[in-house]
């Protein structure tokens, strides 16, 4: 979202055994790279409301930070709360006599709370003395003004107060929505359906400034030059110096229909029956929909929060949007400690599922099919961390999480073959894809088969990053002899991975019968073949058996395997009509878990490429494909194209990655598809829904084998990511490859 709040926040939570190393990227000169510096980081407070039938009208927060609620029933103010840890909107009855009050409405003056009921405008601020009495029946709101004066609304009437004395009223066609005063311009503002007056006391005279129809909120911003009209359709941007409008209505908006229009710290912001949305100093909109932001998305009001915060009340609560002052390394230290205290299983970096509408204490450790491909990203992650850092605590967790990869090869009775997962015995039946569950010759567990191409490239990724980067001989001794174990595996079985059943996986396969099986625009045949070169890359280049460089160039030299991995990704496409069901399927669009596979294989393929020659070709394929995939904005791709063009690869669009990813990686609903300041473009190959991709807190969450297009989905939220993957891999890689210093 580009966040520009321009206030500060709440301070938030808190040599290789003969082998040539290769260095992290820190010398070279003039280079791009990122000085880590703070930005302000959003994430939302939330309380619920559940009377519903008697509806909140209002919200304002005094100068001691206290909010408090306007209802029908009275007023409220919140009740517990924390981030992730909703709260809820309770009796307010600190000053219990004020239940004697019949308060129709709430505003903050001089920082203070001020009240209007059927007799006065009041306060308990200034030793209560304030109490000035109105004798206007029909009074529904009010606006103060420069010296404890107040401009009183009613139905079609106006009455201007000061020290009980009515020194004027007047009557106005229509309903009026809103009074508001403006210090410095020493007007009251009024509008109604139709237009827009001013009321100046010292002249007692009421002027029509604007006509229009449809009007339903408004808010007289940038000190007074300017007033926002909201209407049914769009908003208006009138000039109070000339009256008139600056460009006409905008409709270019993620919803037409404003309820609310409220100056905060600088920005306009505004309420829909479909969450809010706030303008930018470029122009753009920052939406925020969804439970990630609110307890439901249609607002009732705005107002400005404690510390810089934003207040959104809807129908069923009240959302409290934090921003606070924060470096990625700090986000990183939050979301290091997320992972470790809800997304460990086993050693496994998992995700926390069969939550109940986000409630955390509900969720538990879910099985995977991709157990070691999430769990090799994040131990990745903490690989570069301990690089970078020489973090005990990254090593440890590497420890940990190589020990459940570890497991992966030995719970099956197949040499060199990863399980996808491993669970304990007796629970198949309520495990993911029951069918594939195998019992392991211990009774307490069982695993999982039919292990797939994209858990192999992830082993052989973290493998080749532990065997570079950790010089803890037990570790990367581990980490080379899993490696080597996985690849003699796949070579001794004809290019396949051979299951508990002697039959090949449905996906584990690299044959080049099964490659070049297909035409050359079906993806597979790209893919595995850039896969598979990384792979036995990396096994030769901490192995040094020579059976692993000869076989790749036998792949690359006899069956086309190079031509294959150089093929440019704009050849890539549907299969052509009379294809078999297998390449039609496999093609049908673009398959953004095939960019995961390639980029994560892209490490070995550059890092350990046998010549400088070929060097120079993956090279040229990988800066190929990252130019397509450059619309998405996707930080770990653009990480990755740093490693081998540290002057090319995006470097602004990876930071706005890391900083917009939300901190709350709970899976809530979130919905784009209706706005109406999206450019939607027409169907296409890769699935391309929009011409700018959105910010990733405006998206629901999603790992990096999604498409970044997609613009409605979620689960309601029933489950929690965990950014070990998402998140601190891109971050700890930049930090290891010096574009993020």
């Amino acid at each position: 979202m580009k966040k520009i709040v321009r206030f500060y926040g709440l301070v938030f939570l808190m040599t290789l055994t003969g082998l040539a190393f290769i260095s992290p990227l820190s010398a070279r000169q003039g280079d791009s790279y990122w000085k880590d510096k703070p930005f302000f980081q959003d994430y939302s407070i939330k309380y619920s409301y559940d009377d519903v039938k008697k509806p909140l009208k209002k919200v304002r927060t005094d100068r001691n930070g206290k909010i408090q609620v306007l209802s029908t029933a009275g007023l409220l103010h919140p009740h517990a709360g924390a981030f992730l840890y909703p709260g809820e909107l309770a009796v307010d009855e600190t000053y219990r006599f004020m239940a004697d009050k019949a308060i129709v409405d709430l505003q903050v003056y001089r920082e203070q709370l001020v009240y209007l009921d059927e007799e006065a405008v009041l306060s308990n601020a200034w030793a209560g003395e304030l109490f000035s009495r109105h004798q206007m029946p029909g009074a529904r709101m009010f606006a103060a003004g420069e010296d404890f004066d107040f401009l009183l609304a009613g139905e079609g009437e106006l009455s201007y107060l000061k020290d009980s004395k009515r020194l004027w009223r007047s009557k106005i066609s229509g309903p009026i929505l809103d009074v508001k005063y403006v210090p410095g311009t020493d007007r009251f503002w009024i509008l109604t359906p139709v237009s827009l007056h001013t009321f100046t006391p010292e002249t007692e005279e009421l002027k029509l400034v604007f006509e229009g129809t449809d009007f339903t909120a408004f808010d007289v911003v940038a000190s007074g030059t300017k007033t926002i009209i909201g209407t049914s359709n769009g908003y208006l941007a009138l000039n109070n110096l000339s009256n008139k409008t600056d460009g006409g209505i905008h409709r270019k908006i993620p919803v037409t229909e404003i309820r609310t229009v409220k100056e905060v710290n600088g920005q306009v912001w505004f309420g829909t029956p479909e969450g809010a949305f706030s303008l930018r100093e470029d122009g753009g909109y920052n939406y925020y929909y969804g439970k990630r932001w609110l307890p439901d998305n249609r607002v009732v009001d705005i107002a400005a929060g404690p510390a810089g915060s934003v207040l959104v009340l809807t129908e069923e609560g009240l959302g409290q949007i934090v921003f606070t002052e924060m470096t990625l390394a700090e986000k990183a230290e939050y979301f290091e400690k997320q992972v470790r205290l809800r997304h460990i299983r086993n050693g496994f970096n998992a995700t926390l599922s069969g939550m109940r509408d986000g409630n955390l204490s509900t969720g538990y450790l879910a099985d995977s099919d991709n157990d070691g491909l999430w769990t090799s990203m994040y131990l990745a992650g903490e690989v570069f961390r301990h690089a970078v850092t020489g973090s005990d605590e990254a090593l440890q967790h590497v420890r940990e999480s190589l020990d459940a990869m570890e497991r992966l090869y030995t719970i099956n009775p197949v040499p060199g073959f990863p399980s996808r997962s491993f669970e304990r015995s007796g629970h198949i039946d309520v495990l993911s894809d029951p069918e594939r569950w195998q019992h392991a010759s211990d009774p307490e567990w069982d695993w999982k088969a039919t292990t797939s191409s994209d858990e192999a490239i992830g082993h052989v990724f973290v493998f080749g990053v532990i065997a570079e980067l950790i010089p803890d001989e037990a570790i990367r001794g581990k980490a080379i002899r899993l490696l080597d174990e996985l690849m003699q595996h796949i070579v001794d079985n004809d290019w396949y991975l051979i299951d508990y059943d002697g039959e090949p996986t449905t996906w584990g396969r690299w044959n080049p019968e099964y490659v070049n099986g297909f035409a050359t625009m079906v993806g597979d045949r790209k893919l595995n073949s850039s896969n598979i070169v990384a792979m036995l890359q990396t096994a030769y280049h901490f192995t040094r058996k020579e059976i692993y460089k000869e076989k790749a160039y036998y792949l690359m030299e006899n069956h086309g395997y190079l031509e294959n991995l150089m093929r440019p990704m704009e050849e890539i496409g549907r299969a052509e009509e009379g294809s078999d069901e297998w390449a039609a399927m496999l093609s049908e669009s673009w398959n953004h878990s095939d960019d995961e596979m390639y980029f994560l294989g892209y490490w070995g393929l550059y890092r350990y490429a046998f010549t400088n020659e070929l060097k120079g070709m993956y090279k040229e394929a990988i800066v190929d494909h990252w130019e397509a995939e450059r619309p998405e904005k996707e930080g770990l791709w653009n990480i990755f194209t740093a490693m081998v063009s540290p002057d090319n690869f995006d470097l602004d669009e990876a930071i706005w990655y890391l900083q917009e990813y939300p901190l709350d990686l709970i899976h809530w609903t979130m919905k784009n598809s209706h706005r109406k300041d999206i450019v939607l473009i027409e169907e296409n190959f890769r699935r391309q829904a929009t011409a700018e991709v959105l910010p990733p807190d405006e998206l629901h969450v999603r790992r990096h084998n999604a498409n970044r297009f997609e613009l409605d989905g979620g689960r309601d939220g029933n489950q929690e990511s965990s950014a070990g993957d998402i998140w601190l891999l891109p971050y700890w890689m930049g930090r290891y490859l010096h574009v993020i210093r």
